[in-house]
Order: structure tokens, then C-alpha cells, then sequence
């Protein structure tokens, strides 16, 4: 089978399975050739989501193919971690990891809004929408599929900063040290921080450490998992934009897979999508709560002066990125019709 064929048989599969709404059915036959794939995620072992998200896929496919589909969970750093993890996936060191878009940003030219172009979505279901229905994600594959990796986005949730300092102006915000990955690099830079990235492993030690003065790791559910309000007590609103993380599989993996087993794999994580993006809605409220209660942490709005430079950043890092060529063009033409829609331009 050519490397060709071989994409185009697994791209369509992966098309038909989006529209699946019943569970695949297991024979006998499957239970035989069982398989059981490491699977090396850049969320640490901390993270809510390493257990909430990659741990309950791997439980209800598990569950769902009768024990014939297992997987072996690496956190982040065990292998590799970051960007690494796309290069390891590729090659077929491992047949499944799970990245941040942002950093395939080199290797897809929609990559950028699949991850999230800061200041455009307020809601979450914006985004499901735009990724799943309107076609964000099948525009990264367009690029991936040629170079042997799917990506299944895994969720939407929102993207929140905390801080050890307080922020009360945009003065305030000038050369705040901040973590942060993707297009929200250039957008906490143009409101004058100082951005940089950090691996989700090392994350705490540099706050603690003071090597930065803040970070995002999603919003609340992250900072709590992440024990980041222990050293960063100031937590602010609203959201700098909606976001996602993602699956990447090697295809070849994916089309060695038994055809229920493929189905399974493809299907549940299609269903996973929207059922843990709501999860993760209801999740941030308790969360909130929870850091005032707990950790006696300062919810506060980010000052109208940062957000108003943080306004004029968002238009020019959406017309930025729909330069890079026809898909990108394409995906801000997404963004820009359901905005208008919406409303919002």
C-alpha cells in the first residue's frame, strides 16, 4: 500500500466515523489481536486532564472494545514533551500522542486557529463549532495527512492568566513574565508583557522560582491541577480567547488497526470532543470557586487599558496568520463569517 493510498483511505474513514452516533460493536475476532499503544502526552501527570481527558478516553475504549484496546500513558517529559512529541508521533516512535495546536504551527498553516486566535470566540460552543462543523481541524489535516498524522481535536476550554503580581494598568502589565505558547505569544507581547514558553513539566518550578511572573494553563481547572494559585493568587477575566488541545496519531498505526478497533478508537474520540468541552464548562465554575474558598485567590478584570491594546493585537494577529498561505486564508475567512454572525465584527 503507497503512503498516498494509504492517507486517503484514512482520512475518509476518519471522515465517516464524525458522523457515527452508536457504539462500534466488538467481536470475538478483535479480542484476539489486542493491542495496547503508548501514548505520550504533553500534559503532565498533574494535570487535570492527563487523568480527565487521556485517561477516560483510554478507560472507555478500553471498556468499549471488551479489553482489546488498551493504552499506555506516558505524562509529560517520560519520552518527550512539547513540540517533541508531533516528531516522535510522525516517525512512529509512538503511534498517539496529545500536543497543543500552537505547536504545529510549523507544520500546518491553520494550525494558529485551530489553537485559538486570541480576542475573536467569547463562548465555547463558538469554537466546537468552527472546528468540527466549519471545518478548522479538516484544514490542519490537510497538512498533517501528507506527513503520515492525523489530529482529533480533544476539547475547547478557555484561556485565563494568573499572576503573583497585581494588575491594575497597562503600566502594570508592561514586562510581566509570562508563560504562554502559540499566537497568545504575540498577543500578551503586544499589550507590552513579556511572554515566553515553558513545558507544562517545568511550569511550577518557574514560577516558584520567579522566572516568570505568571502563566496560562487553560483557565481555573488548569491552575488548580497545576497548583498554580499557590504561588500566583491573582487570577484574571475575562477570557484572552477560546482554545484547544488535540490527539495527533500516526496513520500508519491508525490504518494497521483492526477495522472495529480503528472505528472504535475514531469514534470515541469524536463523541469525547463535545462531551468533555461541556465537562470542562462546569469544571471551570467549581474551580473558581473552589481557588477562593481553598486557596484565597483574587478574581479581577483585566483593566480596560490592557484590553483595549489587547483588541487592536487580536485584528492584527488575525490578519497575520491568514498570510500564510491558502488554508490559513481560508480558516480566517471562518473566523471572520461566524464573528460577523455573531455579531462581534
Amino acid at each position: 500500500m503507497t503512503k498516498g493510498n494509504m492517507n486517503r483511505r484514512t482520512m475518509l474513514r476518519g471522515a465517516a466515523l464524525g458522523a457515527l452516533a452508536t457504539p462500534a460493536l466488538v467481536g470475538k475476532g478483535i479480542a484476539q489481536g489486542k493491542v495496547n499503544w503508548r501514548v505520550q502526552a504533553h500534559w503532565p501527570k498533574a494535570s487535570s486532564s492527563f487523568t480527565d481527558s487521556l485517561g477516560k478516553l483510554s478507560e472507555v475504549l478500553e471498556t468499549r472494545t471488551e479489553g482489546a484496546f488498551k493504552m499506555d500513558l506516558l505524562g509529560a517529559g517520560e519520552f518527550a514533551k512539547g513540540p517533541d512529541i508531533y516528531n516522535i508521533v510522525r516517525k512512529g516512535v509512538v503511534p498517539m500522542g496529545t500536543v497543543s495546536p500552537s505547536y504545529v504551527q510549523d507544520q500546518a498553516q491553520a494550525a494558529s486557529f485551530l489553537f485559538g486566535i486570541p480576542g475573536t470566540f467569547r463562548q465555547a460552543w463558538e469554537m466546537e463549532h468552527a472546528v468540527k462543523n466549519l471545518g478548522l481541524e479538516a484544514l490542519v489535516n490537510e497538512d498533517l495527512n501528507a506527513d503520515g498524522v492525523m489530529m482529533k481535536t480533544e476539547k475547547v476550554l478557555p484561556v485565563e492568566i494568573v499572576v503573583s503580581k497585581k494588575i491594575e494598568s497597562a503600566e502594570d502589565f508592561k514586562g510581566l513574565k509570562l508563560r504562554s505558547s502559540g499566537t497568545m505569544l504575540d498577543y500578551l507581547q503586544s499589550a507590552g508583557a513579556a511572554p515566553q514558553y515553558i513545558p507544562g513539566s517545568e511550569l511550577y518550578q518557574s514560577l516558584s522560582s520567579g522566572v516568570v511572573d505568571g502563566a496560562h494553563w487553560g483557565a481555573a481547572v488548569g491552575a488548580k491541577s497545576m497548583s498554580l494559585w499557590e504561588v500566583c493568587k491573582y487570577h484574571y477575566k475575562p477570557a484572552l480567547g477560546q482554545t484547544t488541545d488535540a490527539f495527533i496519531l500516526n496513520m500508519e498505526a491508525v490504518d494497521g488497526l483492526e477495522d472495529d478497533l480503528r472505528t472504535a478508537l475514531l469514534d470515541t474520540m469524536e463523541t469525547r470532543f463535545f462531551q468533555r468541552s461541556a465537562e470542562y464548562q462546569h469544571a471551570e465554575a467549581i474551580a473558581i470557586s473552589s481557588g477562593i474558598a481553598e486557596n484565597d485567590i483574587e478574581v479581577s478584570e483585566l483593566p480596560d487599558d490592557v484590553l483595549a491594546i489587547l483588541a487592536d493585537a487580536s485584528a492584527k494577529i488575525l490578519d497575520t496568520e491568514a498570510q500564510k498561505g491558502e488554508r490559513a486564508a481560508k480558516a480566517a475567512d471562518i473566523y471572520k463569517t461566524l464573528m460577523t454572525d455573531l455579531g462581534y465584527l
